[in-house]
């Protein structure tokens, strides 16, 4: 299979993974919920309903549904969000019941800001792929959303979770995924936070090696693609000169260097096997990740590598993470499934162990990484929402040769 073939094969299997795996059900109150991971077939994640309606447009672009398919899908998932998911103040619960769209109570955690942003992201890019219909529903859904549910104003950031039981707890006070809530929560037409909130969380640099960069407590790679996965930050500078796409560039070039310098202690990582990230492990859900880690942050390695550690930064580092791709489908047959990659794998426990599922936020930023790679879609009709534009025009960013620094 040359580059290309496993590109599509790979990008096809994560689209059929949001189709297939959805609530089809038009009676349903919970139409269009996708599943959190493929091997659970109760529990939906609204992070993964925001890659999902993403997908949805991939779909049409690539002759995988019709548009009339799509548009009838996206319509139904957006008015359930509307009308049936449950959720406080516009925030919906991370977890819910694939059936009734109600907060899951096995796996209830809390009404989520991260994984609401997600969602809302991916309901953005619907609505300026169809415009119309879909794009007044999605403005519907986001004026509800009271962002100053989840501001702390005396520490000047957001919460990590919010229950009506605790109030608002934790805080986004390091640089990590969240870079999507600045832009959005600013930008609401009813209920914005402060845009000195981009002030408030931590850039604290680091040294891995030949890389210096901002890096999160544990090092997982994910938390340098998720933003990325929709804002185009190449040739964006902020007020304080960090460049966002510069920075994922060192840290997976250190993940990737982390893993080869790591390749004497674990079987499962070497050069063309890296991308340490949350995914699923022999032991449950882990997330390793490469320093530099914070104080007291550093994650206990076993061994594992997630396929989505190196698609899902292909915009980053496209040759090393086509040389990823390669050497898993051509090497780990065991890897490879109906949806794709399957999520993980590890050579340092015996028998060697494969993943048997799927997880939909690892299938969702490796299909959009793709797509951006390939055709920059996703980006284009993220970057000319309005709200989108006037977030990023409040915090100040602005392309380099635009800037004076």
């Amino acid at each position: 299979m040359d580059t290309q073939q496993l590109l599509e094969a790979e990008a096809k299997g994560c689209f059929d993974f949001f189709w297939n795996e959805a609530n089809s059900d038009k009676n349903s109150p919970g139409y269009g919920l996708i599943l959190d991971q493929s091997k659970n077939k109760k529990v939906a994640s609204i992070a993964s309903v925001g890659f999902g309606l993403t997908a949805i447009i991939i779909g049409i672009e690539r002759g995988w549904i019709t548009r009339e398919q799509a548009y009838e899908r996206t319509k139904g998932t957006l008015e359930t969000f509307l009308n049936n998911v449950e959720h406080e103040s516009g925030f919906f619960y991370h977890f819910l019941d694939m059936q009734t769209g109600k907060k899951n109570e096995a796996f209830y955690d809390c009404a989520s800001i991260i994984d609401t942003t997600l969602f809302l992201s991916g309901a953005i890019t619907s609505a300026e792929y169809f415009g119309g219909e879909i794009a007044a529903l999605f403005d519907k859904i986001f004026a509800r959303v009271d962002w100053n549910l989840y501001y702390d104003e005396k520490v000047n950031q957001y919460y990590m979770g919010y229950t009506p039981e605790r109030g608002g707890f934790g805080h986004w006070d390091m640089y990590a995924e969240q870079m999507m809530q600045y832009v959005l929560g600013v930008a609401s037409p009813t209920h914005p936070v402060p845009a000195k909130i981009y002030e408030g969380f931590d850039r604290r640099k680091g040294t891995y090696g030949d890389y210096e960069y901002v890096n999160s407590p544990g090092g997982a790679l994910f938390v340098h693609q998720y933003s990325h996965a929709f804002i185009d930050f190449r040739g964006v500078v902020d007020g304080d000169g960090n460049e966002w796409f510069e920075n994922s560039v060192k840290a997976t070039l250190a993940n990737r260097q982390f893993c080869i310098d790591k390749s004497s202690e674990f079987k499962t990582y070497h050069e063309n096997s890296w991308g340490l990230t949350a995914s699923a492990s022999p032991t449950g859900y882990r997330v390793p990740g490469a320093p530099p880690y914070h104080p007291n942050c550093a994650p206990e390695l076993e061994g594992t590598v997630a396929p989505t550690g190196a698609t899902g930064s292909i915009v980053f580092t496209p040759e090393e993470s086509i040389a990823a791709m390669k050497y898993f489908y051509e090497n780990h047959p065991q890897l490879w499934g109906e949806y794709g990659f399957w999520d993980s794998y590890n050579l340092d426990v015996s028998p060697p162990w494969y993943s048997d599922h799927v997880i939909g936020i690892d299938k969702g930023i490796t299909l959009l990484m793709i797509e951006n790679y390939q055709t920059g879609l996703v980006w284009d009709l993220y970057m000319k929402n309005k709200y989108v534009q006037r977030g990023i025009e409040m915090l100040g960013w602005k392309k380099k040769e635009e800037s004076r620094i």
